[in-house]
Parts: C-alpha cells; structure tokens; sequence
C-alpha cells in the first residue's frame, strides 16, 4: 500500500492524497482546488498529477472548495464512481461548486476579452456549469460512526470533524493479504466548544493518520474574544468612524459564525444601530443549508432554538441579492457592515467593495480568516501599502484589522486534543498535511514530545509506501 501527496503539502489548499492498494485499486482523499498562488494557481489546478481515470473511489472530508473544488473537473477527465461524504457536505457541496463554475465562466469571459485584444488564444475555465451538474449526482452521502463496506477489502467510517456544517475526519480500514490496517485523514479539524457546531469526535486506533496542521504553531485564546473584537470593530468604524466596516468572510462557516455572534449581541443589546448587509448570494444559501442541518449544532445553539427561531438572522441585517443593489452600496454613504464572499478577497463581490473602500481611512478591511499571503487579503494582513485589485493599483489608506482568534481550523491545543484518543506508539507513520511548512516543522517538533514516533512533512507529489 502507498500514499501520494498531490496538493495541501507544505502548503494550505489543494488538499488531494492518493491511496494506493497492493491490488491497484485507488482511493482519492478530497479534490481541491489550489487557491490564492498567485500565477501558478491555474497551472497547479490543470494538474492533477495522476491519472483521474484510474481512480477508483473518492471520499470527500468536506465542502470546502480547497477540498472539493476540483471534483467537477475529475469528473470531466474521466472518474465515474461514487464520491462519498456526509448528507450536509453533499448539500453543501453542491451550491459551492455551482458557484466555483459560474465565477470561472464569468472570469474566462472577462479574460478572453483582453485576450482577443491582444490577439492570443483564448482560455477555457476548469470546468463548466454543466460539468459541475454532472459531478454532483456522484456524491454519495453517508452518515457518521457507522462502518460501511463500499468494497470487500475497504471498510469507510466518517466522525464528527468539527469545522464547518457536514465537516468529517475519514477512516479506512484496509484489508491486504488477510491483514487489516486502518488510515485515518482528519480532514480540518475543528474547534473544541466552537460557537455552532458540536466538538471534533473520538474515534478508534489507527495505524496511519494524514492529519491537518494549518494553526500548529498557534494558539488562538492567545488572542482576545472574537466576539469583543467584532463589536470593537463595528463601534470603532461605524459609530466613530462613520465609516464602512467591509468583512471578506468564506461563504461557508465563516458567515454564518459571523452572523451568529451579530445575533448574540443583538439579544443582549450590545449591537450598535447600524445597517449589515450580507452581499453574497453563496452565503444566502449556504446559512440555508446550515439552518437545514441542526443535528449538526451543540448544545447551546440547540438550546437557543428553543426561544430564538432563527439564531443568524436578526433586526437591520439585509440580504442583498442582485448585482444592482450590490453596486448601489458602493454609493451608500451611511455607515454599514459588508460581509462578503471571499474570505481571502480572491474573487467575489468583496472585492470591488474593497477597492471603493480602501482608499479612505475612515474605512476598515477586517480580515477574520486564513488568507494565503499571496492572496489581496494575505496582502493586506501583512500590511502592504499598496495592492492591485482587477488591474489597478490602490493606495491601502483604510485601516485593516485582523481578527486571529475567529478561526474554524483548531490551534495546537485543538489538534493535540484531536490525537488523545490515539496511543502514539501504536501510530506507524504521522503525515503533516494542509499548513506551510515552517508551522509543520514547530509542530512536528511539539508531537515528538508527546511520544510520537515518526512524523513525516510530504512533498507534493510525493509517494511514500505504507506497507
């Protein structure tokens, strides 16, 4: 049995690995997209780095794009067997990948036209709507804690990952020469007592875990509230300011974290009057989703429920809609909060809200997530003076805050917790995925201490043998 590295090694997105039997037969662990890489971003997509014609199943951890986002294109190259996930991720799954492809479309028309102007070649998306219509009725949904036969040498199990809505760690148990070996992926681990979602469950002994490290060398209570921080910066920048406070925030989890915490204050009166506007079409139907999947939710928000119908909604939040309204806030002069799709300011209506706002310093850009430092909003968390936003260059004169401690990836304590159950040494091989490589050598270096034995960073492309 071997293992390959084809994305989210020694770096945050893509995340693809490659299981390989002794009898040929492949499991793909997740199909993302690579985000944020500046030029090489399209390159990297276009390559799979296998042949997706020669796999055999795929197992999705959840609906993130850099975890989902290239299944579509999989599809379109030749895959045609079921690609198994929880019942939330399938639902989720479905409006992030309709939306990946019409933004694709969207942008290879914009591009093309420059393109004729030039008189180059034109280029076509990763895949179309169509394409995506057709990979979702692949996805095979599948409820946790249950040990399910989708092969006779191949058992599955999905638990609780935390994270986002429908989020799952992956367990297979392997049957090879009459020998059973189980690798666990912990997809992206989420946070213990999060605001929403229940805690990352237990789950049994593995022999080999492929396991997420993007806050390995973090620890978030080191920051103060999240929840403090938003108010702050909605008093500081509307009230004070009278400025416009624009969020860029991931349609999924993020938002709907955001709109929770909104919806605190607004019960306890500690919201200030002010306008917030979602301006995201994919965050409408992906706080939809989440809504649809309360099983999903702890014990406080099922609590709420009970006296609260709609814990993300409260007085003067508005969903906009149409391309028009939103281009009509960009003319707005009363201060207002924006949040808004991408959470790393990669693509989105976010965007143009950032460069009609960035020029005035009355004005904040609150960054409430990973960004990859390539990406507008990695550039502006590190403080560039100056960006480029669809081809034109803006002075960066609003202030831009960071909230670190509003995160869905767990810190080193999270991910520590996450590996209790496990008994180091009967752990043969720990593969470091899905966070850059100087916070993966810090946290090698931490889980050495904690008694395991061989801790291994891959390379992308990288193969290894298991057994």
């Amino acid at each position: 049995m071997k293992i390959a590295f084809h994305g989210a090694a020694r770096t945050v997105t893509g995340s693809k690995h490659l299981v390989t039997l002794k009898n040929g037969k492949k499991i793909l662990l997740d199909c993302g997209m690579f985000q944020g890489m500046g030029q090489d971003t399209d390159t990297l997509n276009r390559d799979f780095g296998f042949d997706p014609q020669e796999i055999t199943y795929m197992v999705l951890s959840h609906a993130h794009i850099d975890h989902s986002g290239l299944i579509p294109r999989l599809v379109k190259m030749g895959y045609d067997g079921h690609i198994f996930c929880t019942p939330a991720t399938r639902d989720m799954t479905e409006i992030l990948l309709m939306d990946s492809a019409e933004i694709q479309q969207d942008d290879v028309k914009f591009t093309n036209k420059k393109m004729a102007k030039e008189g180059l070649p034109y280029v076509q998306p990763l895949y179309s709507v169509d394409d995506a219509k057709i990979a979702i009725k692949s996805l095979s949904p599948m409820g946790y804690n249950t040990w399910t036969n989708i092969d006779p040498d191949i058992q599955l199990m999905f638990t609780d990952a935390g994270h986002i809505v429908g989020a799952a760690s992956v367990h297979l148990r392997i049957t090879e020469n009459g020998k059973t070996e189980q690798i666990t992926f912990s997809g992206d681990i989420g946070r213990y007592n999060d605001a929403i979602l229940k805690s990352p469950a237990t789950y049994p002994q593995a022999d080999y875990i492929l396991m997420e490290s993007t806050y390995g060398s973090t620890l978030h209570a080191d920051a103060a509230p999240a929840d403090d921080e938003l108010l702050r910066y909605i008093k500081e920048t509307c009230v004070d300011k009278k400025g416009k406070l624009i969020i860029p925030a991931f349609s999924v989890g993020r938002t709907q974290e955001l709109l929770y915490a909104l919806n605190n204050a607004q019960l306890k009166g500690t919201l200030p009057k002010v306008d917030i506007f979602v301006d995201s079409p994919l965050s409408t139907e992906a706080t939809a989703v989440t809504k649809a999947h309360p099983e999903v939710f702890n014990k406080e928000v099922s609590d709420l429920l009970k006296r609260d119908d709609d814990p993300f909604d409260f007085p003067g939040l508005r969903y906009i809609k149409s391309v028009d309204e939103s281009k009509a806030l960009n003319f707005r002069k009363e201060p207002c909060v924006i949040i808004s799709a991408s959470g790393m300011a990669e693509a989105g209506r976010v965007k143009h809200h950032i460069a009609n706002n960035i020029d005035e310093a009355k004005n904040t850009i609150l960054i409430v997530g990973y960004c990859e430092p390539q990406s507008l909003g990695g550039r502006l968390m590190h403080g560039a003076k100056e960006v480029s936003i669809y081809g034109t260059r803006f002075e960066v004169n609003a202030e831009v805050g960071v909230i670190r401690s509003m995160s869905a990836h767990g810190d080193y304590e999270d991910l520590s917790q996450w590996l209790a159950c496990q008994d180091p040494k009967a752990i043969k091989k720990l593969f470091l995925v899905h966070g850059e490589y100087d916070v993966q050598q810090i946290f090698r270096n931490w889980l050495l201490k904690k008694g395991f034995l061989d801790i291994e960073i891959p390379e992308r492309h990288s193969e290894l043998g298991l057994s």
